[in-house]
């Protein structure tokens, strides 16, 4: 069996895809080295391993040594916005095995023919698309926590204690996660390895039930659903807030007005 040109001898046949989602985007024009692939960006990175860069904000890195990872990291720090204070990782092993098909085994390594690198850009691409669904399921039950107390108030006593700002606090912070999660990554997209390596297809179906990404997707939709009706309730109780305002100050300028029209009336009688 032979061994591609970016497996060492040292590495065997067995090397690291360690996933990390380190920001909003990464910036990968322009990206000094040699291309394995361009779309997503895949380079050499020393004798071995290679780094697959996602525009949405993923690194993964492929046969790295743990000190070259960190050497990458920072090369790549420049080209991240919004970069995050702590980063989703995920990590699978990636071995060179016999069998006619590649094997994808719950809790095991990656079972591959040969390690190509339409095979490896496959397996990055699941990789990133489940470090992005971590970050987001994060991020969304961050928000469904801080929703909850409202919710509560809500059911135990008809009316929130909240002042406007709480609440227009609570519905940005409910809206900024629902345009991040909404936005960012399409993860019912194949990768684009596959258009030249449709036999790759069933490779891909795998890793996609290793990683439930479907699975995942249809449960953090669920939740941004809640997340959406919760914002649009949020604005109807401001919008009712606001409305019974405006009219105890109509009524209380009404009145006014009549008071006032009373005593001029008495006024101008008295003289």
């Amino acid at each position: 069996m032979t061994k591609p040109a970016f497996i060492s001898d040292e590495m065997g046949t067995r090397v690291t895809a360690h996933a990390l989602h380190v920001g909003d985007r990464i910036n990968t024009m322009g990206f000094e080295g040699e291309a394995l692939s361009a779309v997503p960006l895949a380079i050499r990175v020393g004798k071995s391993g290679i780094a697959v860069l996602f525009r949405y904000g993923v690194a993964v890195l492929i046969g790295l040594l743990p000190q070259d990872e960190s050497g990458f990291l920072e090369t790549l720090r420049p080209r991240i916005g919004g970069a995050f204070a702590r980063f989703e990782e995920e990590t699978a092993i990636v071995a060179l095995a016999s069998e006619s098909e590649d094997q994808v085994q719950a809790g095991g390594p990656i079972q591959l023919r040969d390690m190509s690198l339409e095979r490896l850009l496959v397996i990055a691409d699941a990789l990133a698309k489940s470090v992005v669904l971590a970050n987001d399921e994060r991020e969304v039950a961050r928000v469904l926590e801080i929703i909850e107390p409202f919710t509560k108030e809500l059911a135990d006593y008809g009316r929130t204690r909240r002042n406007r700002k709480g609440v227009l606090q609570l519905i940005g912070n409910a809206l900024l996660v629902q345009h991040r999660v909404s936005g960012r990554v399409a993860i019912g997209e194949k990768p684009d390895a596959l258009w030249d390596r449709p036999d790759l297809e069933r490779l891909y179906a795998r890793l996609e039930d290793e990683y439930e990404l479907n699975e995942r997707v249809d449960a953090l939709n669920r939740k941004l659903a809640v997340v959406a009706e919760t914002a649009n309730a949020l604005a109807d109780i401001i919008d009712t807030r606001r409305s019974l305002r405006l009219e105890v100050i109509v009524v209380v300028l009404i009145a006014f007005e009549i008071v006032t029209t009373v005593y001029q009336i008495y006024a101008t009688r008295g003289h």
